[in-house]
């Protein structure tokens, strides 16, 4: 292959890619939009997480189901030959549906409030948490490996087609 036909057939991916991205982002607006609000971002283990969303729909919708949900991701920074390589898993999710299958008919604004409940423990940790913390800090200290968790809340419209999504990072403190 020659360098010119290789950039063609790169640059022929390279449309087609971009292409692809704004059509979905094109489709997904022209469907509507759902907006999700939070009082806070900041809640305490065990607590209440309360909030609101609202669906916008510009075309007509037929939705599997609308759910609010809080999911916990840990995100592990592992160095190892000078590089980092970041690893991330879900450790938590609870989910609260807030409508079942529905046609939402175009042009329609319909608000829905939800609480999730904030882990009383936000990371599966073993019997002694100070012993825990102490070893995370000196391997932190020592350049080994970091681990924190990254704590989301995120409204879903599962339709068919293009879902609807917002979502918005919290923070959950240790008890």
């Amino acid at each position: 292959m020659t360098g010119q036909t290789a950039a063609l057939v790169f640059g022929g991916g390279a449309v087609a890619l971009v292409g692809s991205l704004a059509a979905y982002y094109l489709a997904r607006y022209l469907r509507g939009s759902l907006t999700l609000v939070l009082p806070q971002a900041s809640f305490a283990a065990g607590e209440a997480i309360s909030g609101s969303c609202a669906v916008i729909t510009r075309k007509q919708i037929q939705g599997n189901r609308l759910y609010a949900a809080l999911i916990g991701v840990e995100v592990t920074e592992e160095r190892r030959d000078g590089k980092t390589h970041t690893h991330t898993r879900e450790i938590h999710r609870h989910e609260v549906n807030l409508e079942k299958a529905l046609t939402w008919p175009a042009g329609q604004t319909k608000h829905y409030t939800f609480t999730l409940p904030a882990p009383s423990a936000p990371a599966p940790e073993s019997l002694n948490p100070t012993i825990v913390r102490a070893a995370r800090i000196g391997l932190e200290l020592l350049g080994a490996n970091r681990r924190r968790l990254r704590w989301t809340v995120e409204v879903r419209l599962d339709a068919k087609g293009v879902d609807l999504a917002a979502s918005r990072r919290v923070h959950i403190n240790d008890a």
